[in-house]
């Protein structure tokens, strides 16, 4: 609820809003060029506080400063009277403002400049006042000098010690202390008051164990100022007793019969007091009480709660601290003091006033010549502050008129100003509690139209997109603004194009045809301004192909595209995010990207996120995520247990584990025992991925142990820790051995084998087997024999003859079943007769017809397995054709009883040698007779090669030769071709050739024309096998006639040759006079005798003092004249002078200059390298 003032002040306001809406007083912009031209009044900007204490050992600073245009000067009044520093050598004035200092370095007491002053700040447009400045000078006194008896008091009863700090500037802080300087316990018993006095709500002996004295700390000077302490004498009943000392005061005061009484107030005194505070400062409520035993305090507030978040307690319950108090705040509170014997309150009137408080301070005005305005000034306060105006630090009423001001109650109203009427407004707001006081003027700006944005500004817009085109303009009185498009007024419709109030040109929608230049003008009384813009509209910014949702394997490639599409003159900028973080990429980063994508290679898990790709330009930008899930394979399953126990079956339940964001399929369960293959895991069984309790079936006699695999789609999970072990019991076979067989390896033996039974069949220890056998279609007993082994033989049997045979598993559980009767056979021995009659009725070119007389079954030995031809070709009957007699061999599988079959795959017109055998399993039988046969003649072969030898611009020459196979006797060759024209192929012509024909020259009738040749040879049979060939372009191909090859002419070969043989000799030479260089000096330019290091060293190095001296050397070229010409190449260039130094391996280490001499030119070195034309030269 508001205050009545408060709402009265309000309705004020709000009827002065209402009459003046339409004023609105100018924003001048922050802008440099602006404000450097722009005149104002004096504006007060820092000044001391209204209640100025100062350090008296300190010189004496009275802040005031002001701004405005002209730079203000400043007076000061003191006492309500002109203060002239200037005449005050202690007094100066800081330059461009209005702060005094006072000095006292030459004496004085800041006492005597204690007062109440007030700065003015004025210019040509009007005089700030600061508020009036309360001087005072801090002050610390000393205690009164005093002689203080001791205090005797009985134990049991109240004592308040008096401290009665002495009054300083600003009021000290009290506490109490000991003598030894240690602070007094103060408790629910015991404390200091508000006031400084320390209060005994009841007495102890214990308490006269010390002396009290009250300190005093001031703030200013940093100093502590101490009582003289007071004694304390408690008259007892019983005499002190340390031990008692444990004991809480409640039991204390039984143990000395101490008199109990209800609580009294020590303050304050009486049963109702009042209080007054401000509003904003703190409330302090204070109730101690007397009792034996010590009293409690509470605190109660009539009609209503206490405010929780405002109010604090302190001292034990005994002060009630209320901060930032309001209206709401006043009211009575009271405060009870009880203890077991009785209570008493005692209620605080709590009236709450306030100093002034702003509810609309007047702020500055800027008007041009002939607006409206208005200064609003409304405060409140307890009691209502009165309202005073004044000008420029002066009454109102005292004033020159303004017939352009009126005041109207707490506001003052401005109707068309006037140039010349700027001034500083003060409103004075005060009542008995304080004053509020503030400047705030009125500036009459006129000012023709500026510009302030930078000129011709280019605009870049988004096609779609609204546009600003912003000109910042300031003129006063406000210009009209207008807008130009190529020199053509805007309509201003609302529809397309919208004005602002602050002269910015809004393009609602722009698009292509809106680019140009716009023209900006503004103008008033005094003058007008202009400006260019340039609007350029471009096509926005676009993703085309979004990144999409990613599943992928861990350790794959993850890939993301993000194409896109934007205005080519605009630069872009790609990005990418992942979790709304940016990616970095480089040369170390795992993250590639390129123009129109994102990889990530070798995915894990912390690479599953939200991936975002953003394109920006300067004008707008789009984005797109994607979501990336890595699948991994699952984690393994966890706490594997065993239950339901039986002898041939266990359940096992497992937990699974993470499925790694693929499902899991299935579950693999894996055993491992230690009896036959210690530490091989086996697998047992697999299960939908769903289960996670399983009923395992068993073998007997097993110690088994399991774990578990986990797969999806990704992999296999690492296996589960092992179960516990589980030993199955044992039992006799379940089973039989599988794979029974016999059969004989030698001609008197049978052999019979078996598969071995798994380690989880064996159901117990010492695994046999029991194999037994009779002869088939004999009714005689069966033959057994006991092993562990995996096969037996049968000795001394008969030659292929059938046996019954059967097999079964024993351990020492007991007999397992027996298996099935099979049937095995004998060893085989060699037949012993061969096929009789063989002979060929019918021949082919490529086939013939085989007869023969089979054998006897009785006669194979063995079992039936085919007739085996052997043949071979003997010869061609065609002269001059060599073959290969390679003996091949054809198997007939029918059965025994065959006697005629198809040998296929002969060469025609050829003959043949052929003999046949018998064969069973291991063995064949005796030859039979060896029996010739032709071939009859068939089709030729391709001819042998096919190619056209020349080829000039009226002929083509062909020539072939004779197939290497001729299948016949050969009668000629059949030529056909056609003319080819890209895929165009004219009408075919035929020639024929006899057989000793192997060439033929076709004329052609323009050197372009192209042909096919399809070549054929024949014999009495027909056409054989074709050889196609196509002419080549002439062009690119072929030689005149009468041209020759020259690598094919002697002279060429002679002058390579020689040429080959010259460059070898200089390769040579170069090498020897390079391998000279070992040790030598380099002379001077004129010959100089030499070191004995010229001499031949031992290591082979050469002295160069011979006659070798008088000969240029081999860096260096004879000219004409037989004058030395040096190399334009040589280490000269690149020295300056001096001598030349070299190792002793001859590499330079130095610098030297040669001079050539037109008298002495034998002897210069050149360093040039040496080179094969250097070399020529040397040689000649």
């Amino acid at each position: 609820m508001w205050p009545q003032g408060q709402r009265a002040a309000l309705a004020v306001l709000s009827i002065i809003v209402l009459l003046w809406r339409k004023a609105a007083p100018i924003e001048v912009p922050q802008d440099p060029r602006i404000l450097q031209d722009l005149k104002q009044p004096p504006t007060i900007v820092k000044q001391s506080v209204k209640d100025y204490i100062v350090d008296p050992r300190d010189n004496i600073i009275i802040e005031c400063e002001a701004k405005g245009n002209p730079v203000p000067t400043f007076w000061w009044r003191r006492n309500g009277k002109f203060f002239n520093a200037e005449k005050d050598p202690r007094v100066s004035m800081r330059k461009r403002s209005g702060t005094l200092e006072i000095s006292f370095r030459n004496g004085g007491k800041p006492e005597e400049y204690e007062g109440e002053y007030q700065c003015f700040a004025l210019n040509d447009f009007g005089t700030a006042i600061s508020n009036k400045i309360l001087l005072r000078v801090s002050k610390s006194p000393l205690w009164p000098k005093e002689v203080l008896e001791p205090v005797v008091v009985t134990e049991g009863s109240s004592l308040i010690l008096p401290c009665n700090p002495p009054p300083g500037l600003p009021p000290p802080n009290t506490f109490w202390m000991n003598s030894a300087m240690m602070p007094i316990t103060q408790d629910k018993r015991v404390s200091m008051g508000l006031n400084g006095d320390l209060y005994f709500s009841n007495v102890l002996a214990r308490d006269s164990t010390m002396d009290y004295s009250c300190n005093a700390r001031f703030l200013f000077t940093h100093t502590i100022q101490q009582k003289n302490p007071f004694n304390l004498k408690v008259l007892t009943k019983e005499p002190y007793n340390d031990t008692l000392s444990s004991l809480n005061d409640t039991d204390l005061y039984g143990a000395r019969n101490i008199p109990e009484f209800a609580p009294s107030f020590l303050s304050p005194s009486g049963l109702h007091s009042s209080k007054m505070v401000l509003r904003g400062e703190e409330l302090l409520l204070e109730c101690i009480a007397a009792g034996v035993p010590t009293p409690g305090i509470k605190w109660f507030k009539k009609g209503g709660d206490l405010p929780e978040r405002k109010v604090k307690f302190e001292s034990f319950n005994k002060t009630l601290r209320i901060v930032s108090v309001s209206e709401e705040d006043s009211g009575e509170y009271v405060c009870m003091a009880s203890n077991k014997i009785g209570s008493i309150r005692h209620s605080i009137s709590v009236q709450v006033k306030a100093a002034p408080y702003w509810l609309h301070k007047p702020t500055n005005l800027v008007l041009a010549p002939g607006e409206n305005g208005q200064l609003v000034c409304l405060a409140s306060g307890n009691p209502k502050p009165t309202i005073e105006w004044l000008v420029n630090g002066e009454t109102i009423q005292s004033s020159l008129p303004n017939p352009s001001r009126e005041v109207v109650g707490d506001a003052i109203i401005f109707n068309s100003v006037q140039i010349g009427s700027s001034a500083v407004y003060q409103c004075n707001a005060s009542n008995e509690h304080g004053y509020l006081l503030v400047n705030a003027f009125v500036s009459i700006l006129d000012m023709a139209p500026r510009l302030l944005g930078p000129k011709n500004q280019l605009i870049k817009v988004i096609e779609n997109h609204q546009a600003f085109l912003d000109c910042p303009f300031f003129g006063s009185p406000y210009p009209d603004v207008r807008w130009f498009k190529n020199g053509l007024g805007i309509v201003l419709d609302g529809v397309k194009y919208r004005l602002h109030n602050n002269g910015t040109l809004e393009i609602k929608r722009a698009r292509p045809e809106d680019q140009g230049t716009y023209t900006f003008v503004a103008s008033n009384m005094l003058g007008k301004a202009e400006d260019q813009v340039r609007l350029e509209v471009k096509e926005p910014t676009r993703i085309t192909r979004i990144p999409e949702h990613l599943s992928a394997n861990r350790g794959s490639l993850a890939r993301f595209e993000c194409k896109i599409k934007h205005d080519h003159t605009l630069p872009v900028t790609v990005s990418w995010l992942k979790d709304d973080k940016p990616l970095h990429f480089g040369w170390m980063s795992k993250y590639k990207k390129d123009e129109e994508s994102m990889s990530i290679p070798n995915i894990n898990s912390d690479d599953e996120g939200t991936y975002t790709c953003t394109v920006s330009t300067e004008l707008d930008q789009d984005s797109a995520s994607a979501r990336l899930i890595v699948l991994d394979r699952p984690d393994p399953p966890q706490d594997l247990e065993l239950s339901d126990l039986s002898a041939r079956s266990v359940r096992l339940t497992w937990v699974p584990g993470n499925e790694n964001n693929s499902p899991v399929t299935e579950f693999l369960v894996q055993y491992e025992e230690d009896r036959w293959k210690p530490g091989e895991w086996q697998n047992l069984s697999s299960y939908a991925g769903n289960q996670n309790s399983v009923n395992l079936q068993l073998s007997p006699f097993v110690n088994y142990q399991f774990r578990v695999i986990a797969i999806n789609k990704v992999g296999q999970s690492r296996p589960s820790r092992p179960s516990a072990r589980y030993q199955t019991s044992g039992s006799p076979p379940d089973v039989a051995p599988s794979g029974l067989k016999g059969w004989g390896t030698r001609k008197n033996n049978m052999e019979i084998s078996w598969q071995p039974l798994l380690d989880t069949q064996r159901n117990g220890p010492e695994l046999r087997y029991v194999v037994s056998w009779r002869r088939k279609d004999h009714e005689e007993e069966w033959n057994n024999v006991t092993t562990t082994s995996t096969k037996y033989v049968v000795s001394d049997t008969e030659t292929y003859v059938p046996y019954e045979i059967k097999i079964q598993a024993i351990n020492d559980f007991g007999r397992g079943p027996e298996s099935n009767v099979v049937i095995g056979y004998s060893g085989e021995d060699k037949p012993s007769a061969a096929p009789a009659d063989l002979r060929v009725p019918k021949a082919d070119s490529t086939k013939v017809n085989v007869h023969w007389v089979p054998v006897e079954p009785s006669s194979i030995h063995g079992e039936f397995k085919e007739y085996r031809l052997y043949y071979r070709r003997e010869a061609s009957l065609a002269k001059g054709v060599k073959v290969t007699k390679e003996k091949k061999t054809k198997g007939f599988y029918s059965d025994v009883s065959q006697n005629s079959g198809i040998l296929t795959d002969l060469v025609p017109y050829s003959r043949y040698s052929m003999y046949m055998v018998v064969a069973n399993n291991k063995f064949e039988g005796p030859h039979s007779k060896t029996v010739d046969f032709e071939t009859k003649e068939g089709v030729p072969g391709a001819p042998k090669f096919f190619k056209i030898v020349q080829r000039n611009t009226e002929t083509i020459h062909l020539e072939w030769d004779k197939p290497v196979e001729p299948n016949g006797i050969l009668i000629g060759y059949t030529l056909k071709y056609n003319t080819v024209n890209g895929t165009q192929v004219g009408g075919q012509q035929v020639q024929s050739f006899f057989a000793n024909e192997t060439e033929h020259t076709i004329h052609l009738p323009d050197r372009f024309t192209r042909y096919k040749f399809y070549l054929s040879a024949r014999t009495q049979v027909g056409s054989g096998e074709v050889y196609a060939e196509e002419s080549p372009h002439f062009a690119n191909e072929a030689y005149s006639k009468d041209q020759v090859d020259i690598a094919t002419q002697g002279w060429f070969i002679g002058l390579m040759c020689a040429i080959a043989l010259l460059v070898l000799i200089l390769l040579i030479a170069c090498f020897i006079k390079r391998s000279r260089g070992g040790k030598y000096p380099v002379r001077d330019k004129k010959d100089l005798p030499l070191d004995p290091v010229d001499q031949k060293d031992q290591d082979g190095s050469f002295d160069y003092h011979s006659d070798e001296d008088n000969k240029p050397l081999q860096g260096s070229q004879t000219s004409l004249d037989g004058n030395v010409k040096e190399s334009d190449d040589s280490l000269v260039d690149y020295g300056e002078g001096g001598d030349g130094q070299f190792n002793e391996d001859g590499s330079f280490i130095g610098q030297y200059t040669v001079k050539k001499d037109k008298e002495e030119t034998e002897g210069n070195e050149s360093s040039e390298a040496t080179s094969p034309v250097n070399a020529i030269y040397s040689l000649a």
